[in-house]
């Protein structure tokens, strides 16, 4: 059975880093694109990141350089590089999985979706100083 599970959250104070780990389990990370989505409780779902299988990487313009995602394809995992965190920043983190990154162009920066097939079931980011 494919699984998705997320680690690394906790709580930080604004202008600290943390790295979230996806790894996954009954299947092949490589083989997917690999997504990371955050949400505040009572608001929508956010995409953040995508890295295709071709590890092409896909960034929310909120993110503005702040974050970074890559592959670890030893430990079957996609990690999510977060620095410079903002109170802003506080929810919980999902990573997802699906064929191909879930974006279209628009005025010439990519806008990211939210259509994934498996979802892990997050992990607390919270940013309070």
């Amino acid at each position: 059975q494919a699984q998705l599970v997320e680690s690394g959250g906790g709580l930080v104070q604004p202008g600290d880093s943390l790295r979230l780990s996806c790894v996954g389990s009954g299947f092949t990370l490589d083989n997917f694109a690999i997504g990371w989505i955050r949400q505040v409780p009572g608001k929508d779902r956010e995409a953040i990141a995508c890295i295709s299988r071709g590890r092409s990487e896909y960034y929310a313009q909120f993110t503005k350089g702040r974050f970074s995602i890559d592959r670890d394809s030893a430990r079957n995992a996609v990690t999510l590089q977060m620095n410079d965190l903002k109170d802003e920043d506080t929810a919980v983190y999902f990573c997802a999985a699906t064929q191909y990154c879930p974006r279209w162009l628009k005025n010439d920066r990519w806008i990211l979706g939210l259509d994934y097939e498996y979802w892990g079931q997050g992990t607390q980011v919270s940013v309070s100083s």
